[in-house]
């Protein structure tokens, strides 16, 4: 018979696989969207999406690792998992500077930023959802790594509001400027993202409001 602990373990690895999948889906009609749209928020959005692929895939393999034994260190396999996606969000943090670079010396504005009104309103509901479905099943297992998850899913949900603020703003006001300062709030995250995923992957603490454990 299933033990509750099992039980628990078994939700915990459900909810990193729905992020997994919801992340891609997210990432692929963000991206379509704010290329068809012209929108560097909304296209970097999604590909921060991909990124948090990633990260969700070692978090899975977490989950794995610590049911089997809650006390064991890092896998090599996460350890690689958290350097691809620090350089990943390092690399999204130059793009996006290249992308404010461009738009400003060509002028350009976002044909529309409706989508990524409605994309970001979603994602914060999903978001919020998954921050305390996380923290509830790592109380319930007493595991700080799966409570440490959970709260650094709160920065998902910031990246969120920027896009709907950046969105909101040009689509009701057409501020030339919205587009580009809410790129510019996703490279404030990104880069936070990053120094952090390097921290992880060195066993330091991490800045989502808890330890992050080998």
């Amino acid at each position: 018979m299933e033990t509750t602990e099992n039980k628990f373990y078994k939700k915990a690895y459900l909810l990193s696989l729905f992020t997994i999948f919801y992340n891609i889906i997210e990432g692929v009609v963000s991206m379509i969207l704010g290329y068809q749209d012209e929108t560097l928020t909304l296209f970097g959005f999604g590909v921060d999406s991909f990124i948090e692929v990633i990260s969700g895939i070692g978090i899975a393999v977490m989950i794995v690792r610590i049911r089997k034994n809650p006390a064991s260190t890092k896998s090599t396999f996460e350890i690689k998992a958290l350097k691809i996606t620090g350089t990943a969000f390092y690399l999204l943090s130059a793009g996006l500077l290249a992308g404010i670079v461009v738009s400003l010396l060509n002028q350009q504005k976002p044909e529309t930023t409706f989508w990524g009104v409605v994309i970001s309103l979603i994602s914060i509901a999903v978001m919020v959802w998954l921050m305390n479905a996380k923290k509830k099943i790592g109380k319930q297992l007493n595991s700080e790594p799966i409570i440490a998850d959970a709260n650094c899913t709160k920065v998902c949900v910031y990246m969120s509001i920027v896009l709907l603020a950046s969105s909101l703003i040009y689509e009701l006001t057409g501020f030339a400027y919205a587009d580009i300062i809410g790129s510019a709030g996703l490279i404030y995250f990104s880069v936070s993202e990053g120094k952090e995923a390097f921290e992880k992957a060195k066993g330091k603490a991490c800045s989502c409001g808890t330890n992050c454990h080998n």
